[in-house]
Parts: structure tokens; C-alpha cells; sequence
């Protein structure tokens, strides 16, 4: 068994989390070839992300409270299986109808990890040491969406894109073999009931914390801004600017860097200001990138470098956003960590979901959709930090407490 505090835990945990981002990732590169292939129109293949996200939104209110009363390995057990059944029904979908019910299905079992990867982070290192060790694994799961597309562009370029949905059923199956030796980080003394009365109990106790509010919604719109990114980006730049797949490829793994250094950041900081100063100056970052790029596409500069500079700026905004909002709301719940991370996520997709649709729906040809929806969600995330989120009293404002 592993060792519940162990660096191999932290990186299966890490890896169970970027579960997430590969699945939308790695096919990036593939879209327009899928298009094609499957005879059908950029709005329906952008729909199979929106689609997952829905999926991954509705599975995260059963899986969040399920774990918090069975524990959560044998949710992540069940969760991994249920994905690689899915990818294997994508990789040999034989139009777009089967494609969306199969990406449906990968996005109900996908949810297990990364809403049970934080909630297990919450469990075994407690409320204020979380935060730190969900910077560095944040940090360790800018490899996966870095390397996803580039991966995702070889596999196209020499097998199709079935090999894609292929190759993500052989890291569920790997996933499986390493959660059999992880103990169950979860107290038995610590289960919840699952009685609907306490589930609506919970949610309330939860929607009640003005704070808990604030910063999922703080997430949630930068998490948009990221989602119209992953929706519009391979059609704006493989489409309208005319970059190859294995170049797209480059160019996302650039935008990731952009949040492998707000994560570093957001760990390396963390021991010495405060969770408040960092998203101050995060959300001011990427509501200025978000800016950039939705003024450079009105104006008519349609570039690869007006796309990608202020992408990568807002992306090192999120890059300390993403764990510092989810320590934030999660430190407070350690009773029901599950279920705040479940809600949490709920709310994060189900934004996200909406705006992957819209910039599916007024998509253009060029990059104005996409760059306005990015725009929009940069400065919205800056509002609702600033305008819900408590500021701390002065006793509060020192650095973040580690345990």
C-alpha cells in the first residue's frame, strides 16, 4: 500500500486529477480532422466538450456525497472503469450522435478523479496545508495539458483520431492498477449520510458560506475563460490562422506555461502571503489578458501572437487562482469535503459548459467569439472575488498557516 502522505500519493492524486484536462486536450488538434471524418459541422464537434462538461457536472453531485459516505476509493474504482468503457465507445464511434453519448458517459466516470483527488488532499493534509499541495500538483498537472495536445497531434498524424480516445482508455487502465494499493484516505468516522434531507442539509450549509460562494464563482468565470479557449482555438487557429496541428500543438504547450508559472507561483507564495493578496493580483492578471485579447480581436489584429500573448497572461493569473479558490472554499468543509468539492465543481462546469456553447454558437470564422467570451470571463472573475469574497481582518492577513 502506499503511503498516504508519500510523494507517489500526491502523484497518483495529481494524475487522477489531470484526468480532466486530457480528455479535453488531448483531441484539441483532432476537431476539425473529426469534423470531417464524421461528416458533420464545427458547432456539433465543439459540442462534444460542451457535452462533457455537462456530464462532468452532473456525475460530480453523485460521486462527491457517494464518497463521502463509501470512502473514496471505491468511487475512484468505479469512476476509472466507467471511463475507459466510454473512451473505447469514442474511439470507435461511427458518427457524432455515438460520439456525444460515448463522450457523455467519459465525462460521468472522468469526474471521479478530480473532484476525489481534491477531496482526498483535503482529507489527509487538512485545511491550510491543502492549498499548498494542490499549487504543486497543479503545477505537475500543467504536464498533462501541455503534452496532451502534442500527443493528441502525433497520434492523429499517424494513426486517426480514434487512437486518441484509445490511448486515454490505457491511462484508465493504468489509473485502476495504481488506485488498487492506495488506502482509502477517508475515516470511517468521518462518513455522511446520504439521505436526500442531509445532501439538501449540505447544500445549503454550503450555498449559505458567502465565502465558499465567492470564490467557486471567482473560479468558475476563470475557468470559463480557459473552456473558450479549449471550445474556439483549434478553429481560430488551425482554421482562420492557418497553423498546422503539430504547430497548434506548440502553441498550446506555450499557453500552458503560462500556468505552470502561476502555479509555482501560488505554491512557492503560498507560505508567505496571504490566500487574499495572491488572488488580488491573480485575477487582476487574467482580467487584463482576457482584455488584451478581446481588444486586439475587435480591432481587427488577427494574429497568432494577439491570440496566444494574452492567453498566456491570463493563464498565469489562473494558474494561481485554480488551487488558492479551491483551498479556500474546501477549508472550511472538512466534513463533508466530498460534497464542497463536488458543488464546487458543479458550478465551475456548468458555467463552463454554457460558455463553450455560446462561443460554439457565434463563432464566426475568426477569433471574436472566443476572444469576447475570454474577455468577459477574465473581468467577471475579477468582479466576484472582489465583490463576494470576504477580505480578511488584519490578524488574518499574514501568511497562509501550514500544518
Amino acid at each position: 500500500m502506499l503511503n498516504p502522505t508519500s510523494r507517489a500519493t500526491v502523484a497518483l492524486l495529481a494524475a487522477l486529477t489531470a484526468l480532466g484536462p486530457l480528455a479535453t486536450d488531448m483531441y484539441l488538434p483532432a476537431m476539425p480532422a473529426m469534423r470531417e471524418s464524421l461528416a458533420t459541422g464545427a458547432d456539433e464537434i465543439q459540442l462534444t466538450l460542451s457535452l462533457y462538461l455537462i456530464g462532468f457536472a452532473v456525475a460530480q453531485l453523485l460521486c462527491g456525497p457517494l464518497s463521502d459516505r463509501y470512502g473514496r476509493k471505491p468511487i475512484l474504482l468505479g469512476g476509472m472503469l466507467l471511463f475507459l468503457v466510454a473512451s473505447m465507445i469514442c474511439a470507435f464511434a461511427p458518427n457524432v450522435e455515438v460520439l456525444l453519448a460515448g463522450r457523455f458517459l467519459q465525462a460521468l466516470g472522468g469526474a471521479a478523479g478530480p473532484v476525489l483527488g481534491r477531496a482526498a488532499v483535503r482529507d489527509i493534509y487538512g485545511p491550510f496545508e491543502a492549498s499548498r499541495i494542490l499549487s504543486y500538483m497543479a503545477s505537475v498537472m500543467a504536464l498533462a495539458p501541455a503534452l496532451a495536445p502534442l500527443f493528441g497531434a502525433a497520434l492523429l498524424l499517424w494513426f486517426g483520431w480514434y487512437s486518441i480516445f484509445v490511448s486515454l482508455a490505457v491511462y484508465a487502465a493504468a489509473m485502476l492498477v495504481l488506485l488498487s494499493i492506495l488506502p482509502e484516505p477517508l475515516p470511517r468516522d468521518q462518513r455522511q449520510s446520504i439521505h436526500p434531507a442531509a445532501l439538501l442539509g449540505t447544500c445549503r450549509m454550503l450555498i449559505g458560506q458567502r465565502d465558499f460562494v465567492g470564490y467557486t464563482l471567482t473560479n468558475s468565470f476563470a475557468f470559463c475563460g480557459l473552456f473558450a479557449f479549449l471550445s474556439g482555438s483549434s478553429f481560430v487557429l488551425i482554421d482562420f490562422l492557418g497553423v498546422t496541428p503539430n504547430q497548434y500543438g506548440a502553441l498550446f504547450a506555450m499557453i500552458v506555461g503560462g500556468f505552470f508559472v502561476g502555479s509555482i507561483a501560488s505554491a512557492r507564495l503560498s507560505r508567505r502571503l496571504s490566500r487574499h493578496s495572491l488572488l488580488v493580483t491573480a485575477t487582476l492578471l487574467s482580467a487584463i489578458g482576457g482584455s488584451l485579447m478581446a481588444t486586439f480581436s475587435l480591432a481587427g489584429i488577427h494574429t497568432v501572437w494577439a491570440v496566444i500573448a494574452p492567453h498566456m497572461l491570463f493563464m498565469v493569473g489562473f494558474g494561481i487562482i485554480m488551487p488558492q479558490t479551491m483551498g479556500g472554499a474546501l477549508a472550511p468543509n472538512p466534513q463533508c469535503a466530498g460534497s464542497a468539492s463536488a458543488l464546487f465543481g458543479f458550478v465551475q462546469m456548468s458555467i463552463a459548459a454554457i460558455a463553450g456553447g455560446l462561443v460554439g454558437t457565434f463563432h464566426d470564422g475568426t477569433s471574436h467569439s472566443m476572444a469576447i467570451a475570454i474577455g468577459l470571463a477574465g473581468i467577471l472573475s475579477l468582479a466576484c472575488f472582489h465583490l463576494i469574497v470576504r477580505r480578511p481582518s488584519p490578524q488574518g492577513e499574514g501568511p497562509v498557516e501550514t500544518a
